[in-house]
């Protein structure tokens, strides 16, 4: 008998999470992202909420949420309904919050992964008239000026920051970090001559192409085709690539079927061209993970985030 009312009762429950489900989505989504208009990620992003518009049969609108290192669309989600209709872009800074801040969220236990979209082409540039030619001249100018050469970055504890600061640990120099809320910032502030260097994913490449720029090392596995010249950290004899995989997440308990709905009107978005050209112009590429590898990836990727976060002396738990 007691059994019977446990069923009928999760039958219940369960009616009006799967008449949401049908009827998802029956008015906008909001999609937070995690840097400023501008930059890579906002246009990468809109061409994939234009895409996705299209394909859900609802506006998909972007919401900039930029600063504390690409975390506060994710903080966001904590006070979201969990219906759906507030989305984040989860960049890996995610994944080394806890590591670093006090908080009562877990990045695992409190999200529910949608899909990952791709992930950031990185690289070093310098201004076209400075006299760090080479990365040899960069790391030999280091040497000599300790915590002099200042490099700016999309935030303090953003891949860029921590991929600069495990370099500098690994060749024994010390560099003067300056954070900026996302490319756009970091691009005029280097371009104002503020700062020396900026370690960011190739929003630069129009600054470079204008020769405004010039990209000492790229840190992909492999060289990119729109910036030959510029050699890997591998083949710099640092043994590191970075590419910073992102995706979606949702609110936790967001009900199963509005996360299939939103995971395949999102991975249609991200199969059309448009979206495709918006990431060839960052030297960026479609990497699609379903809700179940990308909660895969997250919960490995947190793992290793410690790993990298106590070798730089950083851990605060």
């Amino acid at each position: 008998m007691q059994r019977r009312h446990l069923l009928q009762t999760a039958a219940v429950l369960a009616v009006p999470a799967l008449a949401q489900a049908q009827t998802f989505p029956n008015k906008p989504i909001k999609l937070v992202i995690a840097f400023p208009a501008g930059g890579p990620t906002d246009i990468t992003m809109r061409s994939l909420a234009d895409n996705a518009s299209k394909i859900l049969g609802q506006p998909v609108i972007v919401e900039n949420k930029p600063g504390a290192g690409g975390t506060l669309p994710a903080q966001q989600l904590q006070t979201s309904s969990a219906d759906g209709y507030t989305v984040a872009q989860i960049p890996l800074g995610v994944f080394r919050l806890p590591y670093t801040t006090k908080m009562t969220w877990d990045p695992i236990k409190d999200l529910s992964y949608v899909l990952n979209v791709t992930g950031y082409a990185f690289g070093l540039v310098v201004p076209a008239d400075s006299p760090l030619k080479t990365w040899t001249h960069f790391v030999g100018w280091a040497k000599a000026n300790p915590g002099k050469l200042s490099y700016g970055s999309t935030g303090t504890m953003t891949s860029p920051h921590l991929t600069m600061e495990l370099i500098a640990q690994k060749l024994g120099i010390e560099l003067l970090h300056v954070p900026y809320k996302g490319s756009a910032d970091l691009m005029q502030s280097i371009l104002g001559g503020n700062i020396m260097a900026a370690a960011d994913s190739t929003g630069f490449a129009p600054q470079v192409e204008a020769g405004k720029l010039r990209v000492l090392n790229t840190w992909g596995a492999e060289r990119l085709a729109k910036f030959p010249d510029a050699p890997t950290l591998k083949e710099l004899g640092l043994d590191m690539v970075q590419n910073s995989p992102f995706g979606i997440a949702a609110p936790r308990d967001t009900p199963t079927a509005v996360v299939k709905r939103l995971h395949d009107g999102f991975k249609q978005a991200m199969e059309l061209e448009r979206y495709k050209n918006a990431l060839a112009k960052y030297d960026m590429t479609p990497m699609y993970m379903s809700s179940t590898a990308y909660l895969k990836f997250a919960q490995e990727t947190f793992k290793k985030e410690r790993a990298l976060v106590e070798k730089l002396g950083l851990l605060k738990l």
